[in-house]
């Protein structure tokens, strides 16, 4: 309690006495022993109210202790179960979690981890694919701030993900891997890796990389085969030893058909080589007639010119050229789409050509946009000049339903910097993007599409871009969700089909250990999005017409299915409402193909590794009793006495006013009793 608060208490007490000893023993008329009691009672109701007014706080200390958390985490992939460790995993689990010393030392944390990271409830071994380096992020996040040996029950072997040899630099937990698998070296041949474009062109030849990898010590031959169905289409001799154990071949194949086409790579196995899945893998590519070629007209050299290139070129069906105003107007013919990147005076003949012969495109609006001339040049907007310029964050329109939109966190997206001023849209239209200043979302346009004169057009006001590009890769350490959020608008705006009530999105094949997500928009009969729709997917399997049908879920403004897990082969598929007779179909294959397979022994030099630079220790399975000796004699694994301070107001004890009342009732009922009122 500070100073000043004990000198407020004792001029209260000072002035509660000094006004009782006024009334009732100065020149008091009572001169019984009863005015010492009432003395007492008033002195007692006066220094509570001013107690009240002082209000002091009052501090209490509760101590505890807290033991250092143990996160127990299991490797719950395909993988373990491939190298006959899953009974030894659940072994170890219940190993420690029941020992009675380890959960009196510790409070034990039990996890699995694949794909992703989960609490315990069962382990079942049928993730198809492993990201330790996103589980181990996870635990040092959440245990940042606290003692917590982190213990993995693993194979080491990631399929997903980036490294996770250095991860525990921003971990700052020690962590002890034990290792599920052999240890044993046996010969083994693999393809280790397989590059090849998704998208081909007819008549053309596509390149094909194939990482071979050899694990021995022996001198072995192998061939090296593509198959296109039962035919062999490639095939090299490849020899291997103790020093050369990698080789990598480059080949070309032709296309010549239009579709989607499957191949298989395949080594031949050696005699009695233990594991020859991974001897082979499939990949498919699919071949297209021509592409979609996209003008994009400058005049002002801009980042955003590049980054709107990469990203919509990021599928190779497309393809785009940066070109001056006119150079565009000589080969105006050439396009499917163009897109306008903030036009001035020298676009008045490009905009005259685009809005006379009804061209799709695409017009990006910025600091340096002639409004003049665009608001002269078209009747489907028009916008305020104000000559001034604003930044303006991005905010995702949910029920946008032109096409299906990816949930992007457009929160997070840096601002552009547009025209300020209102925009007037005088034709029907759907917007993607509103305007949001210092958090408050407006109603005005950011990004929008519209149709009109048989034509689709887009009008972003905005420049900047490129930032959004970064920021998509700073969010998920790559640029997909960007690159696919612009290729569906480039798509929409690229194609001249009509709209349907029903829109799907899939592709046309998936690799094995892909997620196979279907997603489809269902609107009304004036083309507005309804979210009350019941959808269903029928699925029929090529090569035994089994059928199987599965509802589609509401997912923000779409309607998805997840259909990760079915069997490999070629599916027709029907997407129908169950009460109207609309529907849309389609076909996709899904590629034999399973990573988890891939593996012979436990990655033991990156686990150890692991644990080295982490101040940790790794153990074989056979070892686990050491790990749990050892946990147990850390002397860096101590239970922690702490204390909680609580100040808590005189205000908020109850019991003085109770005083104060009784205080006063009693004074008030003794001077009554008295006749003294």
């Amino acid at each position: 309690m500070q100073t000043q608060t004990l000198l407020y208490i004792v001029i209260a007490g000072i002035a509660a006495l000094l006004l009782a000893l006024f009334q009732y023993i100065y020149k008091s008329k009572l001169k019984s022993n009863l005015r010492y009691g009432l003395f007492i009672l008033r002195t007692l109701a006066v220094f509570a109210i001013l107690l009240l007014l002082v209000n002091p706080k009052f501090e209490s200390k509760t101590y505890y202790d807290e033991k250092p958390t143990l996160v127990v985490a299991v490797d719950n992939s395909e993988s373990v179960t491939y190298l006959n460790q899953d009974s030894t995993a659940i072994s170890i689990l219940e190993a420690m979690t029941s020992n009675s010393e380890l959960n009196e030392r510790f409070t034990i944390q039990r996890y699995s981890f694949g794909k992703s990271t989960n609490s315990l409830n069962n382990l079942d071994f049928k993730d198809r694919q492993s990201n330790i380096t996103e589980a181990l992020k996870q635990f040092g996040e959440v245990y940042a701030n606290t003692t917590a040996p982190i213990v993995m029950l693993t194979d080491g072997n990631q399929t997903y993900g980036s490294d996770y040899s250095y991860i525990s630099k921003s971990v700052k937990q020690p962590i002890y891997p034990i290792i599920l698998g052999d240890s044993t070296v046996y010969a083994d041949l693999s393809i280790k890796q397989l590059n090849v474009n998704r998208y081909v062109y007819l008549k053309n030849r596509f390149p094909i990389e194939i990482i071979t990898n050899y694990n021995g010590n022996e001198v072995v031959d192998t061939e090296l085969k593509i198959w296109s169905g039962n035919s062999v289409v490639y095939s090299k001799p490849i020899q291997f030893n103790a020093s050369k154990t990698s080789e990598i071949v480059s080949t070309t194949l032709v296309a010549n058909n239009v579709g989607l086409k499957t191949y298989r790579v395949e080594l031949v196995p050696l005699l009695n080589e233990k594991n020859t899945i991974n001897n082979s893998k499939n990949f498919g590519v699919e071949v297209i007639d021509q592409k979609t070629n996209i003008a994009l007209v400058f005049e002002r050299l801009h980042p955003d010119l590049g980054t709107l290139k990469k990203s919509i070129e990021s599928n190779e069906q497309r393809s785009v050229s940066i070109l001056k105003p006119k150079e565009y107007l000589s080969k105006i013919n050439d396009f499917q789409l163009v897109i306008l990147y903030q036009p001035n005076n020298s676009f008045n003949q490009v905009l005259n050509e685009v809005f006379r012969q009804k061209l799709n495109s695409f017009i990006i609006s910025g600091t340096t946009t002639d409004w003049s001339l665009l608001n002269n040049s078209q009747t489907f907007f028009k916008q305020t000049i104000t000559n001034q310029t604003e930044d303006f964050q991005p905010d995702l329109n949910r029920n946008y339903g032109t096409f299906i939109i990816d949930n992007l966190d457009f929160e997070d997206y840096p601002p552009l910097q547009s025209e300020f001023g209102d925009i007037e849209f005088l034709v029907p239209n759907d917007i993607i993007l509103t305007k949001s200043v210092n958090g408050i979302t407006t109603d005005q346009p950011m990004l929008s599409t519209f149709e009109a004169n048989n034509a689709k057009y887009a009008l972003m006001c905005g420049e900047g871009i490129w930032r959004w590009r970064a920021q998509s890769h700073l969010d998920t350490e790559n640029f997909n969700d960007f690159d696919n959020f612009m290729g569906k608008l480039v798509q929409y705006l690229s194609s001249n089909k009509k709209r349907n009530r029903i829109n799907i999105d899939y592709e046309s094949f998936y690799n094995g250990n892909d997620d196979v997500i279907i997603s489809a928009q269902f609107f009304n009969k004036n083309f507005e999005f309804d979210d009350s729709a019941a959808l269903t997917i029928t699925i029929k399997n090529k090569s035994d017409n089994s059928i199987r049908e599965v509802p589609l879920l509401l997912n923000n403004a779409n309607y998805s299915v997840d259909l990760s897990g079915i069997e490999p082969g070629s599916y027709d598929f029907t997407v129908k409402h169950n009460t109207e007779s609309i529907a849309a179909s389609g076909s996709f294959e899904i590629l034999e193909y399973n990573v988890e397979q891939q593996f012979l022994n436990a990655d033991i030099d990156k686990l150890q590794s692991l644990a080295k630079n982490s101040s940790g220790k790794a153990y074989f399975f056979n070892n686990s009793v050491d790990l749990i000796n050892n946990l147990l004699a850390d002397s860096r694994y101590q239970t922690i006495q702490k204390s909680t301070k609580n100040i808590v107001p005189l205000i908020d004890w109850k019991y003085l006013l109770g005083i104060i009342a009784l205080s006063l009732f009693a004074e008030w009922f003794i001077r009554k009793y008295n006749g003294l009122i």
